[in-house]
């Protein structure tokens, strides 16, 4: 048919006349500007230089070629970071980050690569290295939060579900699309901070505690005594005598859930009479006693925690996780209760003990936050290998943008949705004159005034600890900047300020 004629416009017709209900205007492109719709991201970049995170994170990497026409190290890191800084969550949404001509460079990259280029790269890295890489990131970027006194270690499993013929794509424990193939993300995240700790991902399959287990031991086994946590905090997929006997080994508290088997059902009958039931919160009333199931090894100390139901009476197993139980009262009247059975080592009473394991739904935010707000619902490739440093690499950025977001707005965690347009978002156009580059951002937030006062106060913040500290080391850098994003959680005399009088210099 031979070659068609292009219907694009001549090179030479760069202004063109649109009529519109304001009557007409004059439309020009400009493809040699250079501008980005990140125009807060040098704010994000500062603050990982300062903290010396991302030099820590490229010089590591155990990237490396031997074709002088690859990519850079740091432009297939600088691409991917800035991927899923944007939300992304295909390596095919990469190419919609190649026009940006102003962050890169200030990233130290020389241009943005192509999504064939990353994956290539990620398929170059040795598999063992990269995950020892990885791991050793994520806990650089917690391991000042760990030291600031007890915390909670809360550990639990989500799907990801695939659509394709991946390695380890396994149907398995799937509640919400059941015969779904997938793969299961196990993680650990630090309590009240939802600092993501460690993330292993298994086949499908592979949810019961046997599975889990290594990677939560090896991960605790690898703290210093001064920085492991006071309690270990779980689903009731824990609640097993391999888990509660590993932790005892340990001497580590431990918090979590039991099956309502028919051996915890016939026990919770026979308590329910002679039982001495006191106030739970939240309408839960609860009773302590002690309990040596089928296969423990010992006895152990139960919390058995009721709630009254309200509607039809009914004997109704509502699956694992609640039992319903109706119970005479007096000659007519019935009434129903929802069970749930925790096992703990912790002394404490019956109330804090109940309210502790409620303060674990938080868990549930940081899985619905990264799978659908970051990159764990994507960036899924054939091989397993992939999937594993993917998934370790959002988890990082998902923790350098938690501190950053908290460092200006610290009294609470703010999710992605929220952020991004508040602190990421912005249109920018960068120009350089007399030896100076200038970034000018145009906010269309509607608290860009506010946004504009919480950067700048940042900013402030970053260049006082460059001057002060500067002789300080990297890991006492980041505390100093950890203590300052968590200066709320941790009330006012943990605050940076008073651990580095310097800073408030200014």
């Amino acid at each position: 048919m031979g070659e068609q004629q292009s219907l694009m416009f001549p090179a030479d017709s760069k202004r063109i006349g649109i009529d519109t209900y304001a009557g007409k205007i004059h439309v020009e492109w400009d493809p040699q500007a250079a501008v980005t719709p990140l125009g807060q991201l040098p704010f994000f970049i500062s603050f990982l230089k300062t903290s010396g995170l991302y030099d820590d994170f490229v010089a590591h990497c155990p990237l490396s070629y031997t074709s002088p026409n690859a990519p850079k190290k740091q432009d297939v890191l600088g691409t991917m970071i800035m991927s899923i800084l944007a939300g992304h969550h295909r390596y095919a949404h990469i190419t919609s980050l190649r026009f940006d001509t102003v962050n890169p460079e200030l990233l130290g990259m020389t241009k943005v690569i192509s999504e064939d280029a990353t994956r290539r790269a990620f398929k170059a890295i040795d598999e063992e290295s990269g995950v020892t890489w990885l791991d050793d990131q994520l806990h650089k970027s917690t391991q000042a939060a760990l030291s600031f006194g007890p915390w909670i270690l809360d550990t639990d499993t989500t799907v990801k579900c695939l659509y394709g013929k991946q390695e380890g794509a396994v149907v398995g424990y799937n509640p919400q699309k059941k015969g779904r193939p997938s793969h299961n993300y196990h993680s650990c995240f630090m309590g009240n901070t939802r600092l993501a700790l460690t993330v292993e991902v298994n086949h499908g399959n592979q949810h019961s505690a046997k599975h889990i287990a290594p990677s939560l031991w090896r991960y605790f086994d690898g703290l210093p005594d001064d920085q492991k946590p006071a309690l270990l905090r779980g689903d009731l997929f824990l609640g097993n005598e391999g888990f509660l006997a590993q932790a005892e080994q340990r001497n580590a508290h431990y918090l979590t859930k039991l099956r309502l088997t028919a051996n915890v059902k016939r026990y919770i009958t026979k308590l329910f009479r002679d039982a001495q039931w006191v106030d739970a919160g939240k309408g839960f009333e609860g009773t302590e006693s002690h309990l040596r199931l089928t296969g423990w090894s010992r006895e152990r100390r139960v919390i058995i925690l009721r709630r009254p139901l309200a509607g039809e009476v009914a004997l109704v197993d509502q699956g694992p996780v609640q039992l319903q139980l109706a119970f005479l009262e007096g000659a007519e009247t019935m009434k129903r209760y929802e069970y749930a059975v925790l096992v703990t080592s912790l002394p404490l009473e019956v109330l804090s003990i109940a309210q502790l394991y409620r303060d674990r739904a938080d868990c549930e935010n940081c899985f619905d936050e990264l799978k659908n707000q970051w990159g764990w619902g994507g960036f899924t490739t054939k091989d397993l290998k992939r999937c594993r440093l993917a998934s370790r690499l959002v988890a990082l950025v998902y923790n350098w943008w938690s501190l950053f977001v908290r460092l200006a707005r610290p009294e609470k965690h703010a999710e992605a949705i929220t952020s991004r347009p508040l602190l990421l978002h912005g249109v920018a156009r960068q120009t350089k004159h007399a030896g100076q580059t200038t970034i000018t951002i145009t906010s269309s937030h509607a608290r860009s005034h506010s946004v504009q006062c919480a950067l700048q106060e940042l900013n402030g913040f970053l260049e006082r600890l460059k001057n002060a500290a500067e002789q300080l080391s990297p890991l006492a850098r980041l505390k100093l900047i950890t203590q300052q994003a968590f200066r709320c959680l941790l009330g006012e005399k943990s605050a940076a300020i008073q651990f580095f009088p310097a800073l408030s210099a200014g």
